[in-house]
This record gives C-alpha cells, structure tokens and sequence, in this order.
C-alpha cells in the first residue's frame, strides 16, 4: 500500500511540475496542498483512535505502542487522548452538512395577493444543523453546511458528508433509500411514511394528527461511487431530523462503539415543546438494522 501511495503522490507532482503556465501549476500544486492537509487530519484521527481503542480494550501496553510506533511513550499518551473516538462516526476531517432547498410561497413587497416563490432552507433544518454543529465542536470536528439546489442533486461522493434531505426533495436520495433492505420511506394519499419491511409495521408521524412527535430515519448510506458511505438525516416532517440530533448527543459514544463506520439504518421517535418547538425528548424505535444482516 505504501508503495501505491508514494507512486501516486509522486505521479501526482510530476503532473504538476509539468504544467508550462505558471499561475496553472501554482493553482493545482494549491490544490494538492489542500487534499494533502485534509488527508493529514483524517489519517491521524484514525491513527489516534486505534491507538486509544488499543489501549482502553488492553491488546497492548503505552510502552509496546511507544515501541511499535517509535515515539515516547509521552507522545503516545498525548496523541491518543487527544480526542473521544467517537468523532469518528461523525467524520475524520472537515464535516459537510448538505441541507436541501425547497421552495417557499409567499406575497410580494407590495402587499398584493400574488404569490411568489423562491428556493429556502426549512427554518427546522437550519436548526437541527445548529444543534449539530453543537455537537461536532464538542467532539473536536469543524463543520460547516452547504446548500442542495432545487431538484435535489447533491454531490455525494466525498467523505465526511452529512445529508438532511427528505426523498421528496431529491429524486437522487429516494433512489439510494431503496437500497435499504429494511427500512423504506414511501407516500400515499395520506403522506409520507416509514416502514419497518422486517416486522410490516408502518410508521406514520404523529405530527399528522395533531401530535407533538415526529419519526425520523438514520442511517449510514452508500455513495454512488462505491467508495465509501455518507451519514443520513430525514425526518417524515422536517422538525424530526432535529430529534435525530437530540438523540446523538446523549448516544454518540454507544452508536459509534456498536457501529463504527459500518452501514446502518435506524428510526428515531422525538417529541418536540409545542410552544417553543425545541425537541425535549427521544427514542430509538427499531433495532440497529444492517444490509449484511438483510
């Protein structure tokens, strides 16, 4: 593997160095940096993990890690509490929240009654990225969020991605849900609704008959590309994709020690204060389904 690694990086400057235009070679050699220095953040959070696993569970000694790494036994100490472990379910560099656009009727500045649209982010959603935002800096991970256009078309195929979007929004994530073997979202006359394909039961928002509680699907989804996965947000409204987050901050620690980057897919209950809209309450509803386990 390390020879593959240095064979790319290599090829990869030669690339560079071969560019005749100097502000071209300039702006791709700035490019490489930037892979390069993400790369680096992700590399040694997953070093520092291992190291802290292989310490809490006993597989070896401070001194033989030390050893095995040639580093101080102090460095070792230093690197490998240097953050929870848990950050990783989250990511293992700069954390993108994708939160999809919908569009928004209203009246125009003059007051009349013609009604206008325009493409906005549900004030829900925007929330529920606050909240996990919250949660990412606590666990020593930046974060930041991006707009999916009208339509849905979000690019998946990166890593540390985060995606609060509803199959309704996006044609793309409604044909990557159905990849799920035992949870599915579908739609009737009546809405949209979760069911649990393993035991039939169908799951229907509470909020849909006047209840303060909604339903929401959690999961760890595969990117198109085949080359790694993206975590998954949707609420059946979009107040219950803030329950999921509610749910994570009390849970991250046991999620990430039961599922560690594997593919997953879950419901959340939460409850929400009818008058100030916070969620104050939530609950895991389903086993911790896998695709192996289909």
């Amino acid at each position: 593997m390390d020879d593959k690694l240095d064979a790319a990086l290599d090829t990869a400057l030669s690339d560079v160095r071969a560019l005749t235009d100097p502000l071209q070679r300039a702006k791709k050699a700035h490019q490489i940096v930037g892979r390069l220095q993400d790369y680096e953040g992700q590399v040694q959070s997953v070093r520092n993990e291992a190291m802290n696993e292989a310490l809490r569970t006993g597989a070896t000694s401070n001194k033989d890690l030390a050893t095995a790494l040639g580093i101080s036994a102090g460095r070792v100490s230093q690197l490998a509490k240097g953050a929870p472990p848990e950050r990783l379910f989250l990511g293992s560099g700069r954390v993108i929240v994708a939160l999809a656009e919908k569009l928004e009727e209203g009246k125009l500045k003059d007051g009349s009654d013609k009604v206008i649209q325009g493409p906005v982010i549900a004030t829900e959603d925007i929330q529920t990225y606050e909240h996990l935002r919250g949660l990412a800096e606590e666990v020593g991970l930046e974060i930041s969020f991006e707009r999916i256009p009208l339509g849905g078309n979000v690019k998946l195929n990166r890593s540390n991605l985060v995606v609060i979007c509803g199959p309704r929004l996006s044609p793309l994530i409604e044909q990557i849900l159905e990849s799920d073997p035992h949870l599915r979202f579908d739609k009737d006359s009546k809405g949209w609704f979760l069911t649990d394909l393993n035991s039939g039961e169908v799951y229907r928002s509470p909020m849909d008959s006047g209840q303060n509680q909604d339903i929401a699907y959690f999961g760890r989804l595969p990117r198109p590309d085949g080359k790694g996965t993206f975590l998954y947000i949707a609420g059946i409204h979009a107040r219950g994709s803030g329950g999921v987050v509610h749910w994570l901050n009390s849970e991250l620690e046991n999620v990430h020690r039961e599922l560690k980057a594997k593919r997953f897919s879950v419901l959340i209950r939460s409850t929400y204060d009818p008058e100030t809209l916070d969620i104050v309450a939530s609950e895991r509803i389903t086993p911790f389904y896998q695709p192996e386990r289909a």
